[in-house]
């Protein structure tokens, strides 16, 4: 992968982009910082970005109106949210927003480059979306589709949402949504788990 990437972090805290520095420093990339939206959708049109972490919480302007600005200026580059959020229904709106995929704070810096050369790769990769039958909506990126098909075309047992997420390097929330989409459009079964106690566990398997 290329020495030259350029990361562009959007956080109100100094501390977040201090360890985003670092991070990128330490695999070898160019860290863009700005402290607020305005500050990043500049930064974008100026100098570019390969990837694109963007703070949900922040003053003015939240990370979903963010995300909106950033897609305007650039539609294809991979856009992380950092969030303490874990509710399906924030997730929602920022996939609706051009995002690509979260990662929860405290930041966890293994978790997070495994997510950023996972976009990385992804956004380099020519990969050709099965035009098949399937209709592409906002907010649903073909790209990340193809990854998630891929790993469930090889998967021949019912498997869960955690276990596609920890072997994609996906978000969980990015993985539950993209789920449902496929479910939506009939190209994956469902299976109800009941346990003694609790909600039951689905698993899921794409339909041959």
């Amino acid at each position: 992968m290329s020495n030259n990437i350029k990361i562009l972090a959007i956080d109100d805290s100094k501390d977040i982009l201090f360890a985003i520095s670092a991070i990128c420093e330490y695999q070898g990339w160019k860290a863009l910082t700005a402290y607020h939206a305005e500050e990043g959708v500049s930064l974008l049109k100026n100098k570019g970005a390969d990837l694109i972490l963007v703070d949900y919480h922040m003053p003015k302007i939240d990370g979903i109106e963010a995300v909106k600005r950033l897609r305007n200026i650039n539609r294809s580059v991979p856009i992380i949210v950092l969030t303490v959020e874990e509710r399906p229904e924030i997730a929602d709106r920022f996939m609706a927003a051009g995002a690509n995929d979260f990662a929860l704070k405290p930041i966890k810096a293994l978790d997070l480059i495994w997510r950023i050369k996972t976009h990385l790769r992804i956004n380099q990769e020519s990969i050709t979306p099965k035009p098949s039958d399937i209709e592409f909506k906002k907010g649903i990126s073909p790209k990340t589709l193809d990854i998630i098909l891929n790993y469930l075309n090889n998967n021949t047992e019912y498997t869960t949402l955690k276990k596609i997420a920890q072997n994609t390097g996906l978000a969980y929330q990015t993985v539950h949504r993209y789920m449902q989409y496929l479910i939506d459009n009939n190209k994956v079964e469902v299976k109800h788990n009941y346990g003694k106690q609790g909600r039951p566990k689905n698993k899921y398997i794409v339909k041959q």
